[in-house]
Order: structure tokens, then sequence, then C-alpha cells
């Protein structure tokens, strides 16, 4: 009797470990599953929220919003207004942006994003361009006059580093400079601080066109690297060789963008483009006068129809990089044929300034 109570005693045991292995296994299982759910729809949406913010944001009129800014403020729209204005407005783009400014982010979904710090970086590039423009050019009148306060504290702000995240972030000290230029267009349609100027001269004007055409160059040449081509080393070797009479050895050298680069190029091409076509814009409202007494105005527009054709959307879902007689498209090809024809124009239209 007392034999078959212990073997009783022992199967309930071994019942009760058996029942505790399988909520055990079946509690670990939902708890698994769960888990892989919750990453899921966590990566779900860090997906859409990724793609929701990789969208460029559009284009803005130009000079309706440089004369309801002056409005809002009670400002004179007074020459250079424009310009300023639609630099700022440039600028703030980058920051109040859908996702806002994503270059310097340490978290998804921002982290994982490519495109769009590309494209924001080519909009720094055009918005550093300008602010030394502005600095060094087209708000002195001549190489000896001394540089506006305002305008020499935006410059340096704007070349910030743009991906910094903190100590001090990169949104601050590009707010910082988009204050310092609100503070010279204070001045600048103050009449009674005639030391805010802007001089609108074909000289300023095309110095800052010089610089345009050499990203828009060095855009074009990054472009068409995405298909690999065999080039001549054009180094200094060969003219040291020429001045001493000796033949000049020439050689050969592949260039060809990185494939897991070729994306990063095309955004920020377009992002170039974006901003610039905006400043160009500005460019032929407050040098309309120069522009027209130079025959150049249809150049401008010509540009500008160039840059925004650069624009147009993307309907493939990534950037293809075919041959350029191959099957597939490449895209970066297509860009480098707008960005060229922009910089040739532009070689025009500084020809015009200069000799028109």
């Amino acid at each position: 009797m007392l034999d078959w109570k212990n073997r009783k005693t022992e199967l309930r045991d071994r019942v009760d470990d058996s029942v505790d292995d399988v909520r055990s296994y079946f509690g670990g299982l939902w708890l698994s599953r769960a888990l892989g759910g919750l990453l899921g729809l966590y990566l779900l949406a860090a997906g859409v929220i990724g793609w929701y913010w990789s969208q460029e944001p559009g284009a803005f009129p130009v000079q309706q919003q440089a004369q309801a800014a002056a409005e809002k403020a009670q400002r004179p729209l007074v020459s250079g207004y424009t310009t300023v204005e639609t630099l700022k407005t440039v600028a703030s783009t980058l920051l109040d942006k859908d996702g806002g400014y994503l270059s310097n982010d340490i978290a998804p979904p921002g982290l994982w994003l490519d495109n769009m710090p590309s494209w924001e970086y080519g909009v720094v590039v055009q918005v550093r361009d300008m602010s030394r423009a502005l600095r060094k050019d087209f708000a002195r009148s001549q190489s000896q006059s001394t540089e506006d306060p305002d305008l020499a504290k935006a410059e340096p702000r704007f070349n910030f580093d743009n991906k910094s995240w903190a100590l001090p972030a990169t949104e601050q000290e590009y707010r910082e400079g988009i204050k310092s230029l609100d503070r010279y267009l204070v001045r600048l349609s103050d009449p009674s601080q005639p030391n805010a100027q802007f001089y609108t001269r074909a000289d300023n004007l095309n110095n800052w066109l010089g610089d345009v055409g050499t990203r828009l160059g060095s855009l074009s040449q990054r472009l068409s690297a995405s298909v690999g081509r065999v080039r001549l080393n054009t180094d200094t070797k060969g003219e040291a060789a020429l001045a001493s009479g000796e033949t000049p050895l020439l050689s050969e050298e592949m260039v060809k963008t990185p494939w897991l680069q070729i994306d990063n190029v095309f955004y920020e091409a377009r992002g170039q483009a974006w901003a610039l076509s905006h400043l160009l814009r500005a460019i032929e409202v407050d040098f309309a006068d120069v522009l027209a007494k130079k025959n150049a105005t249809v150049s401008v527009r010509q540009i500008i129809r160039e840059l925004e054709a650069a624009q147009e959307p993307l309907w493939s879902p990534m950037i293809l990089n075919g041959s350029g007689y191959g099957v597939l498209a490449n895209h970066s090809l297509v860009m480098a044929n707008y960005i060229s024809r922009a910089n040739a124009a532009i070689i025009d239209l500084r020809t015009l300034l200069t000799q028109g």
C-alpha cells in the first residue's frame, strides 16, 4: 500500500513537471513572437517615416515670398531684399522641412537615410557660396571697403560642420546665421542706416557666377563618372615638361564613382539645383536693370529652366546606373546633361556681363 502511494506521488510530480515545461515553452514562444511582432511594427513604422522624410521640398515663389516677408515686417522692398530673403528661406527650409535637418541624426530612421542628407549637403553648398558672395562682393562698394558686420557673422555660421549633433548642434549654428541675415535686412531696408548696402553691379554678379560655374562643372564630372571612363591624367608634370622643352609623358587613369556613392552624388546635385534655381530667380529680380542692359535676362531664365528640369520627379525606386547605351537608364548621366547645359549657359552669361 505504501509503495502504491509513493508511485502515485512520483507520477503526480512528473505530470506537474511536464505541465510546467509545456507552460514555459509556450510562454517563451509567445514572448518571442510578441517581441518579433513589435520589432516588425517598429521597422515598418521607421520605413514609412523614413520614406516620408526623404521627400524633397517643393519650389516656392521667390518674388511673392519676398513681398510677403517685407509686408509682414513692414519694410520697403529695396534692392537686394529678394536675394537675401530667398537665401534665408532656402536655409530655413533645411531646418523646417518634413523630418527637420537629418544630416546629423544619430538615431533611426534618420540614421539610416543617406539620400536626403546628400540633398541637404547640396543645398548647404549653395547657401555657403551665396553668403560668402554677400560678404565679399554684394555688400561692398569696392575691394578696400569695410565688410558688413552681420554678414561677417553669417558666413562662418553656415560654414559650420554640417554633421555636428551637439555642442553646438548644426541646426543652432544655421539658425544663428539666419538671424544675422535678418539683422542685415533690417538695416538694409532702413534709410537711416546707410552703412548697410547691396550693390547690383555686373562685376559682383560675375564673381558669384564664377563660383557657381565651378560647382556645376565639378558636379557634371562626378555625375559622368557613374560610368567608368579612362581619362588622360592632366597634372602639372606635363606643363613642367613643356617648359623645359621635353615631350610630356601622358598617363591614363580610370575614373569611376564607387557604386555606393552614385546615389549620394545624384541627390547632392538635385539639392544644389534646387537651391540655385531659387537664388537665380532672386538675382533676376534684384539685378533686373543690369541683366536688361546686358541683354542677359533670357540667359538667366534658360539656366533656371535647366536647373528646374534637373528636379523633375524620380519615378524609379532607386538610382539606376546603366551604361551609356545599355538597356537600363543611367539617371546620373541624365542629371549630368542638365547640369552641363546650365554650366554652359552660365559661361555665356558671364561673357555677356563682361562684354555685353
